[in-house]
């Protein structure tokens, strides 16, 4: 597969707090960064999305009396919010792209979550399906239209971006070698929703 001058790497939620050391840390989460550096350095243009909670957010299980992270719910207008420990609240450490992540082509950070009654796991529409956080406008206007998802984690905020580019029209690609998920069954779920979607999933060795 050969890179296109109007494809788009979209780097997904590399932030400390979803690293090693962090309030919500993905395994091995850091480990994909040094391959993200390199393919980012292969594309015209690359994306990344921040998550950016206010104190007191809705998937905070702090924010629920007697809830517990990871293990409760509640139940929300737009459905059933897994609970979380507070994580990359607004101008925090934890809250940064880790330092590590050195790509110098970034056009765009599009920050995400921000509404404090709302979570939003994908790049595109929060986790009601319908509030658009404008990456589609942005992408359409420049006349990008092939996306190539990298980050974290894969079995929530990459592939619930990958689904939703897909279902908005852009022709989604997930490079899972440089991705990294939090549990086995919910990435074989997401594995198995991404394929009936259409989404391709490659090795980063694909690209020629």
């Amino acid at each position: 597969m050969t890179i296109q001058p109007t494809d788009v790497l979209i780097v997904i939620d590399l932030q400390v707090d979803f690293c090693p050391g962090g309030s919500l840390a993905v395994r091995d989460g850091n480990t994909i960064i040094p391959l993200i550096n390199r393919l980012a350095m292969r594309f015209d243009h690359v994306v990344a999305t921040q998550d950016w909670h206010p104190q007191g957010h809705i998937s905070f299980a702090s924010a629920h009396l007697g809830k517990q992270p990871f293990i409760d719910t509640v139940e929300t207008p737009y459905g059933t919010q897994h609970l979380w420990p507070d994580h990359c609240v607004q101008n925090s450490a934890g809250a940064a792209l880790h330092p590590d992540l050195l790509i110098e082509n970034l056009e765009l950070i599009l920050r995400k979550g921000f509404r404090r009654e709302i979570d939003s796991y994908s790049a595109f529409v929060e986790n009601d399906k319908t509030t658009p956080t404008g990456l589609a406008g942005y992408l359409r206007e420049r006349n990008l239209r092939r996306l190539f998802f990298v980050g974290l984690a894969y079995d929530y905020c990459v592939g619930s971006s990958a689904l939703d580019g897909q279902r908005l029209g852009f022709e989604c690609i997930v490079i899972e070698d440089a991705t990294r998920g939090i549990a086995e069954d919910s990435q074989r779920t997401m594995r198995d929703r991404l394929d009936a979607a259409g989404v391709k999933s490659i090795q980063s060795n694909a690209l020629a």
